[in-house]
């Protein structure tokens, strides 16, 4: 196994603990944020501002990467780290979830969570559009889809993003996957999660051949939507699966959940999984979900959002969000937060940051995603810090207290 996994602490009476993954790049202190790059870049940071943001690992987008600049360009420039510059540990997705945004939700404004409100949830008929436009068609074997750059066609198989993956060459890489809408139906469900197992076992195959020198870790996908017995199903044959006496060297924790029962099926999948083995939850990083995600075992976590939010003048407090583009903001001088380290709060004031945002320069979005960066990653550090001294329950609710008031 390429990454080792310790288990510094265990909360009482629940599934969260703190911990350490030790990589080929270098040590996470668990559960951590990881900060998304799409492209081999953090958008409108460079890696010193993402490191000095706090940030320990950086996640890349394998669809976007193969699409461009290719992965044995990357393979040629030394692999994803190298590339970019970030000499920590590094991740790749699998591409799953972009089959999921091209296919299924194509157009359709589904995203990584459904609210209670939201009409995707609560109407799925409204959207049984089948002669809507698609990117990507999933077939047994794997997905084709139309590249969004320049209409070509391409093929993915389970095989395929395993070798795109190792030539990115990330520390850690994860199963190709199906990620299904919460609005299919359980028969569909099934059926994809079928074929997620039965591409989890190629995958497993694939890497094995590969990953000679040991170097790279595989994760492989939990899916099952909202139900119980897809999820604990899913949770149990990927936790069990092994090719040539080797598992999956951690878990991901994948598909697009409803807001409101996404820690009943985190805690599903996380009271089956091994646990001595890391958990990630894909493509979740609001406050309130980190905290969920961790009391019920999750040691990592990636979002785009502290980046997206920030690029358009949506930026974390301790008393929830704020917009910095409102009138309020254009006179007043304080930073951010006065009691924030990171570089925005220590050097500049709203009223320079709005603005910004107001005359449209370039510096706005990456001032916004520092501080944004550095308060979810040290959010997920303290949370750490209070397991380790047994304090998470007081330290959730004084900060979901203000910050969701």
């Amino acid at each position: 196994m390429a990454i080792d996994f310790k288990i510094n602490k265990k909360m009482a009476g629940q599934l969260g603990r703190a911990g350490t993954i030790n990589t080929p790049h270098g040590v996470i202190e668990t559960p951590a944020f990881v900060v998304v790059g799409t492209k081999a870049t953090v958008k409108s940071l460079n890696p010193d501002q993402v490191k000095d943001a706090g940030a320990q690992v950086v996640l890349a987008n394998t669809y976007h990467l193969y699409l461009q600049p290719g992965d044995e360009t990357i393979k040629k420039m030394g692999g994803l780290g190298k590339m970019m510059n970030w000499v920590g540990p590094t991740m790749t997705d699998s591409g799953g979830f972009q089959v999921f945004s091209l296919g299924a939700a194509y157009k359709k404004g589904i995203t990584k969570i459904l609210h209670p409100t939201d009409p995707n949830l609560l109407i799925p008929e409204r959207f049984d559009d089948s002669d809507a436009p698609r990117l990507a068609k999933i077939g047994q074997d794997g997905v084709s889809f139309t590249s969004h750059l320049d209409g070509s066609i391409h093929y993915i198989t389970p095989e395929k993003s395993i070798q795109i993956q190792h030539n990115i060459g990330a520390d850690i890489i994860f199963a190709f996957d199906e990620c299904t809408s919460p609005t299919e139906d359980l028969k569909y469900q099934s059926e994809a999660l079928d074929r997620t197992h039965a591409w989890a076992k190629r995958c497993l195959d694939e890497h094995n051949k590969l990953n000679k020198e040991n170097k790279i870790s595989l994760f492989g996908i939990v899916q099952g939507g909202r139900d119980e017995d897809l999820r604990k199903k899913s949770a149990k044959i990927i936790a069990e699966l092994e090719v040539a006496g080797n598992k999956f060297d951690g878990f991901g924790i994948g598909g697009s959940f409803a807001k409101e029962d996404m820690s009943t099926a985190v805690k599903w999948v996380n009271e089956i999984l091994p646990e001595e083995k890391p958990r990630h939850l894909l493509g979740i990083g609001e406050p309130e979900d980190l905290f969920m995600g961790i009391e019920n075992g999750v040691d990592l976590f990636d979002c785009v959002l502290p980046t997206r939010l920030g690029r358009n003048g949506t930026i974390y407090t301790k008393t929830g969000k704020i917009h910095i583009t409102n009138t309020t903001y254009r006179e007043d001088l304080k930073p951010i937060e006065s009691d924030c380290e990171c570089y925005t709060c220590q050097n500049y004031s709203r009223a320079y940051i709005a603005h910004l945002f107001h005359g449209k320069e370039m510096l706005a979005g990456t001032l916004a995603s520092i501080h944004n960066i550095h308060f979810i990653v040290n959010l997920v550090k303290k949370i750490r810090q209070s397991i380790l001294d047994d304090k998470f329950e007081g330290f959730k609710e004084e900060f979901l207290s203000k910050y969701l008031k």
